[in-house]
């Protein structure tokens, strides 16, 4: 197992290539300010570089939050920034969310308390997302006279305009059932079955080609924001692209043959 800590950020990743990507602020309840956001921009180009990981798990230390959004600290910093301060702290912060997002590698959220604000982007990145019941959920910029505007994206796209509408005018809260409902998590489990679903959940992932994962990610990015016509042309050129790739002759020739390809244990 390697193990590596940023200021704010800790990264460990074991001999199966899972690397758990842990936000470290705890007595600040893992908030975002401008360490965590360049630590967590420096840690998706390592994740995303790193051959031998395979899958990403984002969780935090613990504390009653995943993430409480941005650190009221770092907003104060901003209100009393110049303009051009301003723009350069809300970009990092945008590129923050962008990075996460198209990591070529599965993000698995480890959703260990209540997210608030951008702790709700965080989610909203994973591609697979696992809360604990009796947590709570919010989308509070407008209670303090913000928008969430960096997360939108994810956020809109993760459950919709409709859901949009009802969680982000308001900015109340909302309890893990019902972000459940409207796609936020996929699942909420008990605080004592979080990491026996997680394993299962990282397990499901590790019987996946890293390449063609890395390929579907990309994929499922293009599809969803394009129109027939370039999907028809951009589908067609990929499948073959898959199909001249090593991983595909090995599990082809794999399933033909009944044995494993070497990227699958099995389990």
């Amino acid at each position: 197992m390697t193990n590596l800590s940023l200021e704010a950020v800790i990264i460990s990743t074991d001999e199966r290539g899972v690397a758990t990507l842990t936000l470290n602020r705890p007595e600040k309840h893992n908030a975002l300010d401008s360490v965590m956001i360049a630590d967590l921009r420096e840690a998706a180009a390592l994740l995303g570089a790193d051959g031998d990981v395979r899958v990403v798990v984002l969780t935090s230390a613990e504390s009653s939050s995943f993430c409480a959004g941005g650190d009221v600290n770092w907003f104060k910093s901003m209100v009393d920034a110049n303009r051009s301060t301003r723009r350069d702290g809300s970009r990092e912060l945008a590129r923050m969310f962008a990075d996460l997002d198209s990591l070529p590698k599965p993000l698995i959220g480890r959703i260990n308390g209540s997210a608030y604000g951008g702790g709700t982007g965080m989610i909203s990145v994973c591609d697979y997302s696992v809360g604990i019941i009796g947590t709570r959920y919010g989308l509070t910029e407008v209670r303090l006279g913000l928008i969430p505007a960096n997360i939108s994206p994810y956020v809109v796209k993760r459950i919709g305009e409709f859901n949009a509408r009802a969680v982000m005018l308001s900015g109340a809260l909302f309890d893990a059932d019902r972000a459940v409902r409207i796609g936020l998590l996929t699942e909420a489990v008990a605080t004592t079955d979080l990491d026996a679903q997680i394993e299962k959940i990282v397990l499901d992932h590790l019987e996946a080609a890293p390449g063609a994962v890395a390929m579907t990610k990309e994929l499922i990015s293009f599809v969803s924001t394009h129109s027939y016509d370039d999907n028809l042309l951009y589908t067609v050129d990929r499948l073959a692209d898959a199909w001249e790739a090593d991983e595909a002759a090995a599990g082809i020739f794999a399933f033909l043959g009944k044995t494993l390809p070497p990227w699958r244990s099995g389990k």
